[in-house]
């Protein structure tokens, strides 16, 4: 079989699983789990920071440790949304981004409009952007359209648990956008919900409170971590197809009788 490489403008992802770094007990419990994940990509919120003074934060345990993913976590306008993202890169040194623009305090869902508007002038400021979005192909089509080097469509609102609500909706955005990493992003519940997303033919998959808000977070990001690599094996490998009736598995030539 040919390479199964991940590569998002032009950099190679080592692992599938990105993971959050908010809501752990502590921040060494933090750290333990996304060595255990194998973490490709780790977010971080700008608005959690010091950025004049990372030592007074987690920030110092993973710089120069891991392929740090800023996001724009909190941000309700596009305005809002690049400031942090320039702060963002700023302070890290990086182009990187994940863009987030949330409409709703309660919902936390994105807001098109302003996502879109972000997204634009992000790229023409020259940032790498993998955009946080709705799970509704238009949106992620359109984000997709203007050059963004991922669309991170949701599985379920963040941190419900929830899983895949509606995975026939992500599977037409992945038959709409074949040819552009697309990661399952919000509302992984369990390495359950992570498999089916690879199933589904995604590329990665980010995971934050269900492994930090686990009993054993070291554990469950392990889990993880085995489930999104089973998850891509089996899309590669083509599951069967499914059929409305039975099929013997035992050849019937040859019987006895």
């Amino acid at each position: 079989m040919v390479s199964d490489e991940l590569i998002i403008a032009g950099q190679r992802i080592g692992s599938r699983l990105w993971v959050g770094t908010a809501r752990y007990p502590s921040p060494q419990i933090m750290l333990e789990a996304i060595e255990k994940a194998h973490a490709g990509l780790v977010t971080v919120s700008i608005r959690r920071l010091n950025l004049s003074a990372p030592q007074e934060t987690f920030l110092d345990l993973l710089i120069g440790r891991f392929f740090l993913l800023p996001n724009t976590a909190g941000c309700y306008t596009a305005e809002e949304a690049l400031f942090m993202a320039e702060l963002a890169r700023e302070a890290l040194q990086t182009n990187w981004i994940k863009l987030e623009v949330i409409g709703d305090e309660h919902t936390l869902w994105p807001d098109p409009e302003e996502l879109l508007k972000a997204a634009r002038e992000l790229l023409r400021r020259d940032f790498i952007v993998l955009a946080y979005a709705p799970d509704d192909p238009i949106v992620c089509m359109r984000l997709a359209d203007i050059g963004c080097a991922a669309v991170m469509p949701l599985a379920a609102p963040i941190g419900s648990g929830q899983g895949i609500k509606d995975p026939e909706r992500l599977l037409l955005i992945r038959h709409k956008i074949p040819n552009l990493p697309l990661v399952v992003d919000a509302g992984i519940g369990s390495p359950a919900d992570a498999a089916l997303a690879m199933e589904l033919g995604y590329d990665a998959v980010l995971v934050n409170t269900a492994i930090a808000e686990a009993q054993h977070p070291a554990l469950m990001a392990e889990a993880m971590r085995l489930a999104v690599e089973a998850g891509r094996k089996a899309f590669r490998a083509g599951r069967i197809p499914r059929v409305s009736y039975a099929r013997p598995s035992s050849p019937l030539e040859g019987l006895p009788f």
